[in-house]
């Protein structure tokens, strides 16, 4: 089964078309607002290069989880 999602709004025009299977590979600067400048940050912080390494850092998987927990218990 296909699923869909309209990621217009999150992504630079360049990648508005791509299928999310080919986004994980994508530089972290196809993210909209990600600039070239912040995506070699991310590289030179945390090895990150592609928008599936900013989804798999351990660091940010428990950020998101710590302010998840946050939400639910507040």
């Amino acid at each position: 089964m296909a699923v869909t999602a309209n990621l217009d709004k999150v992504l630079t025009k360049a990648y508005e078309s791509t299928p999310p299977d080919e986004l994980v590979k994508a530089p972290v600067a196809a993210l909209s607002g990600v600039s070239e400048a912040d995506a070699e940050h991310l590289q030179q912080a945390f090895n990150i290069k592609t928008i599936g390494d900013l989804a798999g850092n351990k660091y940010f998987r428990a950020a998101s989880a710590i302010a998840d927990l946050a939400r639910i218990s507040g």
